[in-house]
């Protein structure tokens, strides 16, 4: 299959990835947006969950071929399928508008994951869901049939998105050495096929240039690195200054378009209709339902609710952002704003918006990228690197304030009486 792509051009699918591509739950995908809310703010950000897999699988290959030179052919084609089809099935379990109806899923231990992925509770997240539809769907038999061939497992795939174990040990074994490392790095890492597509993909879509990057010269820069026994991910240090600027483009991305005002705004909103309308819309723990709910199915909902939050979604009337504070502000109280505005009788709420750049920087687990000096041959942490990485590793934090719009103005003295700012 050839497919015709915006960011990348033509995408090739194997006959393996087009089965998967053919299947109702990647096609269920067509139906969840990218962005979700994004749109209200970017009108070009309709793309959805499924143009992002084939670009994210697409990405997958280039970065493996960059460094699957060590590899004799018959290993190279094996994991290159592993890496692929794991990527290209890394979004199934994304929900209604993505990330902003994680608050009702249902509780993880709904949906019967096998104890190798973890037995912690708390709400199922969209990986959860990946994973029980790549182990217990009608998916599953054709993933198996698919990656036979390949002495590979669904499970296998689950590991590479996951980061678990699988129970049999790792299948990414040649000579003595173990890939699970650099090809779980390329699924979900500092440099990941996800990221990699997604930033080029939403810049484009939502008309902005901050998701931009040299693609190539950081592609073109990669290798594979042996470290106790197993292979990393490595990127040559005359392309660190291009890993630092694809670490900028994700900040500002995270500034100007993933948090962006208008979308935190509604992505609230839809949480305060869960919250009063229990019920009225229930994410399935069971794949067969799980198929039936997408954007579509949420959006045809808000339309006959009564309730004031889904009437507000359906209609586009947001609350006005009237105050707005970063990490770096200093001389603001959110809880006595709000203790403000509620004594003034107007409707308001804040929201705290979190991003965290690098997961791996902050939970103190090691970076999946290693520098490489070619000339010597060592090899240094990205996070000793750069101090661009530690900068900018962190976690993107901005706090606003929203009033009703018929409010705004009474809203504005109060305000600025505590901030010293006018709103």
């Amino acid at each position: 299959m050839r497919i015709r792509d915006p960011i990348h051009g033509t995408i090739h699918a194997g006959p393996e990835e087009t089965r998967v591509i053919d299947s109702r739950f990647f096609q269920r995908l067509r139906h969840v947006k990218q962005l979700g809310f994004g749109e209200l703010a970017f009108p070009g950000a309709t793309h959805t969950r499924h143009a992002h897999s084939l670009g994210a699988m697409h990405v997958a290959g280039r970065l493996f071929d960059a460094v699957a030179r060590p590899l004799p052919e018959p290993t190279r084609a094996r994991f290159r399928a592993a890496v692929r089809l794991a990527v290209l099935c890394h979004d199934l379990g994304h929900m209604p508008l993505s990330h902003a109806s994680e608050a009702v899923a249902p509780e993880r231990t709904k949906l019967a994951l096998p104890s190798w992925l973890g037995t912690q509770g708390g709400r199922a997240s969209h990986e959860d869901y990946t994973a029980r539809i790549l182990l217990g769907s009608e998916l599953t038999p054709v993933l198996s049939s698919a990656l036979t061939p390949w002495a590979l497992t669904p499970e296998h795939l689950v590991s590479l998105i996951t980061g678990e174990a699988p129970p049999t040990g790792s299948p990414f074994v040649e000579a003595g050495v173990d890939w699970a490392p650099l090809l779980r790095a390329i699924v979900s890492g500092e440099l990941d096929a996800d990221r990699m597509d997604y930033l080029q993909r939403d810049s484009f879509f939502t008309g902005v240039n901050y998701g931009r990057y040299d693609f190539e010269w950081i592609v073109g820069n990669l290798s594979a690195a042996e470290q106790g026994g197993s292979m990393y991910l490595a990127l040559s240090r005359v392309a660190a200054f291009a890993f630092e600027d694809f670490l900028l483009s994700r900040y500002h991305m995270f500034l100007s378009v993933y948090y962006h005002h208008t979308s935190v705004s509604f992505d609230h909103m839809l949480r305060r209709y869960y919250d009063e309308a229990p019920g009225e819309l229930e994410i399935p723990a069971d794949p067969e339902g799980f198929l039936r709910c997408d954007d579509v199915a949420l959006h045809a909902r808000l339309r006959t609710s009564d309730n004031r939050w889904a009437k507000r979604l359906v209609d586009r009337k947001g609350f006005k952002r009237v105050a707005e504070f970063t990490e770096r502000d200093e001389g603001y109280d959110l809880a006595e704003l709000d203790r403000a505005l509620t004594a003034a009788g107007l409707e308001h709420f804040s929201v705290e918006s979190r991003g965290v750049l690098s997961r791996y920087f902050e939970d103190g687990s090691a970076p999946s990228l290693l520098i490489l000096d070619p000339s010597s041959g060592r090899l240094t942490d990205v996070a000793k690197y750069t101090p661009l990485y530690q900068r900018f590793a962190g976690a993107v934090r901005l706090s606003r304030v929203y009033v009703r719009p018929d409010q705004v103005e009474a809203a504005r003295p109060i305000i600025a009486r505590l901030t010293g700012v006018d709103a």
